[in-house]
């Protein structure tokens, strides 16, 4: 797989990115970069580097957030599946007794 050039601009400065990425996806996550620090610089009156590391802190946190949902989710969907999986158990259990047949 070849890498590729994409330029893109973040808070008004040009950056040129080298990824095995596609360009669209190269380009999505600088928009969502930029539109960050453009909601922070909006709130706040930071100098470029310290809004970039309150950028980069605010993106950290979505990010952890998003993984501690996954693996909630997850564990909720394993504990579905074993009931799921206990009640067909059960309603073969119970076929067999009455003598149904599917």
């Amino acid at each position: 797989m070849e890498k590729i050039r994409t330029t893109v601009k973040i808070a008004g400065k040009e950056y040129t990115m080298t990824s095995y990425d596609s360009e669209e996806y190269v380009r999505r996550v600088a928009r969502y970069v930029d539109r960050k620090m453009t909601e922070l610089s909006l709130a706040t009156r930071l100098p470029t580097h310290s809004l970039a590391v309150l950028t980069a802190l605010n993106i950290a946190d979505d990010m952890l957030k998003a993984h501690d949902e996954i693996t909630r989710t997850r564990k909720e969907l394993d504990q579905t599946r074993e009931q799921l999986e206990s009640l067909r158990a059960e309603l073969t259990a119970l076929r067999k007794k009455t003598g149904e047949t599917v």
